[in-house]
């Protein structure tokens, strides 16, 4: 097998002085060892900035960019201005990690170069319990454009259970500063809608590594209904329209659903209703939308 990528850590903190040292320590203790550990603290108050310099002031592999509160995509962008690795992961300094999440991560980057971006599932601790995923199997999603573009679909986990390639991200975290300024909270919605819509493609691996703590300071994870709010379902459909837009996206390509949908390992029957849906929106001839519509959910029933 071919060796594994040279990682980045990008841990992004504020008012986490409890939780960032666990998020720090977890980025540094892995088997598969991180090139580099950057903590960029956003503007914290709680005395984070002193901490975290008297306890890694000396340790070579992690670097601390302190400045002014800019919100979550801000803290994203400013720590990915100083990564050097090839892949680069997003840990929130309130998660942690087991120590075998980069070799595993590194083992499909290095056995896939088609492959731009790995999420894995994350177990909620603190508050809550249980384990979130995509799906109970290591999965090809493919590409996930017009899954993405047209039904708005979320192909992606949270912060700290998402690595990219170097190069994706900065053209994913590449937004003007209006965009900035919008996703000062939930900007891992940038990272998991950009990367869609920029033409990555995606594989979920249930590694059993990421903690995703549920706590009383992130008391919006149980505020999920808002997400079903006007405001919300603007605001991103104006972040997916950006990314569309600059890939010149028009209605001729949904003549590809069934293309993009071939792409997918073991699709459900569900995804396969979508994608006929998809299909149906092009403006080719009717028989031609039918046709493949029809193979479409051909595929997903023999995939039931």
């Amino acid at each position: 097998m071919c060796d594994a990528p040279v990682f980045s850590v990008v841990v992004t903190n504020y008012n986490y002085r409890d939780f960032v040292a666990e998020a720090v320590d977890g980025a540094l203790a892995q088997t598969h060892s991180p090139l580099e550990v950057i903590v960029v603290d956003d503007g914290s108050t709680d005395g984070s900035p002193d901490h975290l310099r008297e306890r890694y002031g000396n340790e070579p592999r992690v670097k601390l960019l302190c400045g002014e509160n800019g919100g979550q995509l801000s803290a994203f962008q400013r720590g990915l201005a100083a990564v050097t690795g090839e892949v680069v992961c997003f840990l929130d300094a309130d998660d942690r990690w087991g120590p075998d999440y980069l070799r595993q991560i590194g083992a499909v980057f290095a056995a896939r170069k088609d492959i731009d971006f790995v999420f894995s599932d994350v177990h909620l601790v603190g508050n809550e319990s249980g384990v979130q995923g995509y799906a109970k199997e290591s999965t090809d999603l493919g590409y996930t454009v017009l899954g993405t573009w047209v039904r708005a679909r979320w192909y992606g986990a949270p912060t700290s259970a998402l690595a990219l390639r170097r190069k994706l991200a900065e053209r994913v975290l590449d937004v003007p500063p209006e965009f900035t300024a919008s996703w000062r909270i939930s900007a891992d919605n940038c990272l998991v809608f950009g990367a869609s819509l920029l033409g990555a493609r995606k594989y979920f691996l249930p590694t059993g590594q990421v903690d995703y703590r549920i706590h009383g300071r992130n008391g919006w994870w149980h505020d999920q209904a808002r997400t079903r709010e006007f405001e919300v379902q603007y605001r991103t459909r104006c972040l997916i329209n950006l990314y569309a837009e600059r890939m010149h996206l028009d209605a001729h390509v949904l003549d590809l659903a069934r293309a993009e949908f071939k792409t997918r390992e073991r699709p459900g029957w569900a995804e396969a209703r979508r994608y006929a849906g998809i299909a149906l929106r092009s403006p080719a001839p009717w028989w031609q939308r039918l046709d493949r519509a029809l193979s479409i959910l051909g595929r997903g029933l023999r995939g039931r």
